[in-house]
């Protein structure tokens, strides 16, 4: 482990004990009476940060470095099994954690925000959509930016042009990007109080009179570009260069945090992985900032 990523996993783990024990509620429920866990829920989340910053895919390799390599930092280390029944329960933990880095970073106070959606794969073929776990949620679709069909999921992101993740979703193939923009931005009525006019970025699928006038008494500007008929829009010559902004975002997730490689065969645990290359990115960012590197969503210093 390089001093950068030893230094990253030390002030997690720091932050997320003082968080719980300011905050115990937060922790995943337990039976009052008991066997404690011997792996702490602080040692448990930023074990899985660190899988996903060194690119593990796989649990049970990970585990075996661990036990190989990492005793040092945790002296316990549980078996696959374990280890992946107390981070699907731990799923809300990880939602949590995800917005206390975010807010404490100077990203937060951005006044433009990002909105996109990217396929997440869940299998390749045939047999995997008929018989698979995920079948129903996961469904057939097409990415006009890679040209490609595939099933599986998406991720809906609403992010800081620093590439900060504001709110996020896991949705199937067909969910319309609009209103799933609304049922997130329903989930987190704090955050546009927070954010009075703040201006959101998104392609030509977030259209709509009836759309643009609930944003609108949401107090949030939507910029876009016109679609086909349409007259020229406001902020059009923005649009070019920050579209490769959202792109690069996402292919921060799927070529270094290895999103599309998640290996979840169940809605749970699908889910519990998107999570953690979330917070694994929202812990980059909080620790550069904290260390005022140059440049925030850099993982240069933390994947190898």
């Amino acid at each position: 482990m390089t001093k950068d990523l030893n230094t990253l996993a030390t002030a997690l783990y720091a932050r997320i004990d003082d968080e719980l024990k300011a905050s115990p509620w937060l922790a995943p429920w337990r039976p009052k009476t008991g066997i404690a866990p011997t792996l702490s829920d602080a040692e448990l989340l930023t074990l899985a940060v660190l899988s996903a910053l060194l690119g593990y895919t796989s649990e049970r390799r990970w585990l075996r470095r661990v036990a190989a390599d990492f005793r040092g930092m945790f002296p316990y280390v549980p078996g696959q099994s374990g280890y992946n029944k107390r981070l699907r329960a731990a799923s809300s933990l990880l939602t949590c954690m995800i917005r206390i880095l975010a807010v404490d970073t100077t990203l937060w106070s951005d006044d433009v925000w990002v909105v996109d959606s990217t396929p997440v794969g869940c299998g390749c073929s045939r047999e995997t959509a008929k018989r698979s776990d995920l079948a129903g949620w996961a469904q057939y679709g097409y990415c006009a930016s890679h040209s490609r069909y595939f099933w599986g999921l998406r991720l809906h992101l609403v992010c800081t042009l620093g590439g900060l993740p504001v709110l996020f979703a896991v949705t199937g193939v067909k969910a319309d990007e609009r209103e799933t923009l609304r049922d997130m931005l329903d989930t987190a009525p704090d955050l546009t109080a927070s954010h009075p006019w703040q201006t959101i970025i998104g392609d030509r699928n977030y259209y709509g009179r009836e759309f643009e006038q609930d944003l609108t008494e949401r107090e949030l500007v939507l910029l876009r570009p016109a679609r086909k008929g349409e007259a020229e829009r406001a902020g059009t010559h923005l649009f070019k260069p920050l579209r490769q902004v959202i792109e690069s975002i996402n292919q921060t997730f799927k070529g270094q945090l290895d999103l599309e490689r998640h290996g979840g065969r169940s809605p749970a645990g699908v889910a519990v992985r998107i999570l953690t290359r979330i917070l694994a990115l929202t812990t980059a960012i909080w620790h550069n900032d904290h260390t005022t590197q140059p440049v925030k969503r850099s993982l240069i210093a933390y994947d190898h």
